[in-house]
């Protein structure tokens, strides 16, 4: 299945004047994901990558931590179904996705959570760091490969990166869905992320900051901007947040420690 629907026709007004066009859309996919022969969730995604977005989703909601948990995972895409038997049996009760949890961010901050973030949400304390030119680089680069982006103007991507360079990005219409593609790849590859950056194109809210607190790396760069309890987390989980690159300009909101001089 394409991820674009190309030559949909359109009227486009310049001034007062219609012009008949042919545009180009991004597909919506409704994917369902029956874990254990039981219906777990249903999300609304870019029908690219789909097994790196399962696998990251079930990692993302505390299901997996490895690929070695996996005994199966098949895609139908035409029917909408991700069919995932795990090497064990879990008790759905579990994961009820309805219930919310108020805790504490290693005794810090007083946060609302689901169960599934106090289970796998992690502390950062890789030691790497960045400079300043590299942010740009890595965001301009980004933004020259988001192909997709330019032809449909409502597609979101994330890169993993070293901080010299890209090593893969991954796009969807929906900015949870492109981080959860990234933690796919990561644990089917078997990838470390010790040494590792994510650049993202959307804003920074406090789930998206979970996101990658539970893939576990310490840099995240962002075109867009924070609010104030995605930094309150990134505070309290040791993530170094730098947004607004536009550039050769940006903003660093948390543990600006890693970002070093050129």
């Amino acid at each position: 299945m394409r991820i674009t629907h190309d030559g949909w026709e359109i009227i486009r007004y310049e001034e007062n004047t219609p012009i008949r066009k042919q545009d180009t859309l991004a597909v919506e996919l409704p994917l369902t994901i029956q874990l254990n022969g039981h219906e777990f969730a249903t999300m609304v995604c870019s029908p690219s990558d789909l097994a790196d977005l399962v696998c990251g989703f079930l990692a993302s909601e505390g299901i997996i931590y490895t690929l070695d948990e996996l005994q199966e995972l098949s895609i139908d895409i035409e029917r909408g179904f991700a069919y995932v038997t795990l090497n064990r049996t879990i008790d759905p009760k579990k994961y009820d996705q309805s219930k919310r949890f108020i805790g504490s961010c290693c005794g810090k901050s007083r946060q609302f959570y689901f169960k599934s973030d106090v289970r796998t949400a992690k502390t950062i304390r890789h030691a790497l760091t960045i400079t300043p030119s590299a942010c740009y680089h890595l965001m301009n680069e980004m933004q020259a490969m988001s192909n997709i982006f330019h032809q449909t103007g409502n597609m979101h991507n994330a890169a993993l990166c070293t901080v010299d360079k890209i090593l893969f990005m991954r796009h969807d219409i929906g900015r949870h869905n492109a981080l959860d593609k990234i933690y796919g790849s990561i644990i089917r590859n078997r990838l470390s992320v010790r040494d590792k950056v994510i650049v993202f194109s959307g804003r920074v809210s406090s789930e998206v900051l979970l996101k990658i607190s539970k893939i576990g790396v310490g840099i995240l760069l962002s075109k867009s901007a924070p609010t104030d309890l995605a930094i309150k987390l990134a505070n309290d989980l040791g993530i170094t947040v730098a947004g607004f690159i536009r550039g050769e300009k940006m903003n660093v909101y948390s543990h600006s420690k890693r970002i070093v001089n050129d």
